[in-house]
């Protein structure tokens, strides 16, 4: 029977207060109060926490002169951070105190990283049993419609960071996270697909094509620019889509995109075995083991695929700092070699070459774009790092807008200087750069193409990894996958676990599945989930939960979807008649109603900040606009593809994900209520 442990009095609880605040002042430098009244309830097993208490390190959430809190580390259970219902720690106070003595804070402090057992995989309620998973399967409709109509806050996003038990630690600067947007974005994109498309689709255009693909990701990076500065967590896009369009948009993405980035490390992981094999004069397979009894496509196992994988991210794992100086290091490298190819080329190369122009016309040029915005995917890992950014609202628009810009100078140049050096018709879809150089008589210059490819694959795996996960990180602390893999190391301030379940994922596929199989597996999501961003951003400044009224909402989402039927009726009318004009002549008249409508007819919330998207509503629809129309440039299987990834995801959202959110977000709502009651109830005895 729990026995309940009462502590009060303004004298003791001083005393207490202060020796709190003497031992969790490296977490919290913001405890302005004295504890006037805890009540810890403990059994025989030792003390339990049925509710995490809303707290972080930087912000006190009052509610009807109820104040909760929470720190890192302060609140966790000796035997499971996550305790189940029954055993509560309840606060009223004006402060968080630990006890009538350091006791009761030594019993709590101890658990740690290591100490995490199987059922802490799936603490809620609803998995403590097969009865109760049976209860909470049969009230998934309801469960359903509650998760549907929820949506997140800042400091709801902000507060999930104490389930990691330890803090990611803020040590990046702008400078770290230009070269990291640029160590995740310049791969093998800018090497292989110039080439393929300058050949097949748009001819010396492509460096239009180049940059309507950058004003794209432009456009995007803007949105998560401002979304990071108010939001500084690891979530990236999955925390502001929770916030602004609810948890099932953010899950469904989420899983989009997490799926698209193992499936895709695993990729350019058996892409390195390869090319490192042809640089040898090896055959590609050549390092490769070739077991005849599995299945094709599947029987060549990929070791080297794997111990790629391993070293990569074992860098992030073991220090945030040093995989920020190892890319920035090696992204410099990439920088001076695409100065060379592109100074090379031009001096090598012939303006005749530019000419014709234009030789598939604009429709070439437009579907050559939709295939290059690869070529930029990468950079919303930057969003990712803003919780160990050291100043966010500086260090995050000028990380994205600055690598962003810089990036798209670069593939310009390099894209006009290959179109200069070679005649489209003449380009090697395979080899571009190396092949080019070689007719040019620079047959040593194709070793610097290869030294700048894998280099690109290798920081490109890096930075991938870190990003992943801090991404995975967020995810886990809002109990969508299980919350292990949201602890964060106290000595390294990693996150250790979900960076081991992103690499180990991708190392398995990699392992056994061959490059073809991969590429099939891609999907429309990264365009998808920018196209949702720059929704989250009109929901962000003419949506403020609490604020704004119904009739602004219903007129935001009616002018919303004339942008997006606009968009999409000037997509499929480009994809059935490429060189018609009639089609855009009535949609893009349509779209921009659309959005002077929201300028004109729905007031804007827009709060203060340091970092504000400039011309909204008219920079977020272009961005609808343009992702919408690069979608509709992927062809069928990418939609068949996406549609079967996210039905399989789906069905993991209605068996586990929303039944473990469900319960996580109750108890935190009891634990408000239950504190507010008991400060009520305490005011009336007072008086």
């Amino acid at each position: 029977m729990a026995v309940k442990v009462c502590v009060s009095g303004c004298k003791v609880m001083g005393v207490v207060g202060w020796l709190g605040w003497k031992a969790l002042e490296d977490f919290s430098h913001h405890l302005v109060d004295i504890l006037t009244h805890i009540c810890v309830f403990v059994d025989g097993d030792g003390v339990f926490l049925r509710n995490r208490v809303l707290f972080n390190d930087l912000l006190l959430q009052r509610s009807n002169g109820f104040s909760i809190a929470r720190i890192d580390n302060l609140f966790t259970s000796a035997r499971n951070p996550y305790a189940s219902l029954g055993h509560s720690l309840c606060v009223n106070s004006s402060l968080v105190g630990l006890g009538s003595d350091l006791g009761l804070y030594q019993s709590l402090q101890h658990s740690s990283f290591k100490e995490w057992q199987a059922q802490d995989f799936f603490p809620s309620q609803s998995f403590t049993s097969w009865p109760h998973y049976s209860s909470a399967l049969s009230q998934t409709l309801p469960r359903l419609k509650d998760r549907l109509l929820h949506r997140s806050s800042p400091s709801e996003e902000t507060q999930v960071k104490s389930h990691s038990e330890h803090p990611l630690k803020r040590c990046l600067s702008w400078w770290d996270l230009i070269w990291l947007s640029v160590g995740s974005v310049v791969g093998t994109g800018i090497f292989v697909l110039t080439g393929q498309e300058a050949h097949n689709n748009a001819g010396p255009s492509i460096v239009i094509s180049y940059a309507i693909s950058g004003l794209s990701a432009l456009l995007s990076a803007l949105c998560y620019a401002e979304f990071a500065v108010s939001v500084p967590v690891a979530g990236g896009s999955f925390s502001f889509l929770r916030i602004e369009l609810g948890d099932f948009t953010a899950f469904v993405a989420a899983s989009n995109i997490l799926l698209e980035a193992v499936v895709g490390a695993a990729g350019i992981a058996r892409s390195w075995t390869s090319y490192f094999a042809t640089i040898i004069g090896n055959n590609p397979n050549s390092f490769r083991i070739h077991v005849p009894s599995f299945s094709d496509g599947f029987n060549m196992l990929d070791p080297i695929a794997v111990l790629v994988l391993i070293v990569t991210s074992s860098i992030p794992i073991l220090s945030t700092v040093n995989a920020s100086r190892v890319n920035w290091i090696t992204s410099a490298v990439s920088i001076i070699l695409m100065l060379f190819i592109t100074v090379a080329g031009f001096v090598k190369g012939r303006v005749e070459n530019l000419s014709p122009f234009f030789p598939y016309g604009a429709g070439g040029m437009f579907r050559a774009a939709g295939v290059l915005f690869w070529a930029y995917t990468g950079f919303d890992m930057v969003a990712t790092m803003a919780e160990e950014a050291k100043d966010p609202p500086r260090d995050i628009p000028v990380g994205l807008v600055g690598s962003m810009s810089l990036i798209t100078v670069l593939y310009c140049a390099m894209a006009l200087s290959l179109s200069y050096l070679q005649s489209y018709s003449k380009i090697d879809v395979n080899a571009a750069y190396a092949v080019a150089f070689d007719n040019v008589g620079m047959k040593w210059a194709k070793y610097v193409v290869a030294l700048g490819a894998i280099k690109g694959m290798t920081t490109g795996l890096i930075v991938g990894t870190l990003g992943q996960g801090r991404y995975t990180t967020q995810i886990a602390r809002t109990h969508m996958i299980p919350p292990f893999f949201g602890l964060v190391h106290p000595r390294t301030g990693t996150p250790i676990n979900a960076t081991i379940l992103v690499s180990g994922a991708s190392a398995v596929i990699a392992l056994f599945s061959s490059l073809d199989v991969l590429s099939s597996v891609s999907s429309l999501s990264t365009l998808f989930i920018f196209m949702l961003m720059a929704v989250a951003l009109l929901s962000k400044r003419y949506n403020v939960k609490d604020v704004a009224a119904n009739t602004d909402l219903i007129k935001l989402v009616s002018f919303t979807i004339v942008i997006i039927g606009a968009a999409i009726g000037s997509t499929a009318y480009y994809q059935k008649n490429p060189n018609g004009w009639l089609g855009h002549a009535i949609a893009l008249p349509i779209w921009f109603i659309g959005t002077l409508g929201i300028a004109v007819f729905v007031p804007q919330h827009k709060a203060p900040g340091v970092f504000l998207v400039p011309f909204v509503p008219w920079l977020p629809s272009l961005s609808i606009g343009i992702n919408i129309f690069l979608i509709g440039s992927l062809g069928y299987m990418a939609f068949v593809r996406f549609a079967i990834c996210t039905s399989v995801m789906l069905l993991y959202y209605l068996f586990v994900s929303l039944h473990a959110t469900y319960d996580m977000a109750h108890e935190n709502q009891q634990c408000i209520e239950d504190g507010s009651h008991s400060s009520n109830v305490k005011l009336q005895s007072s008086s």
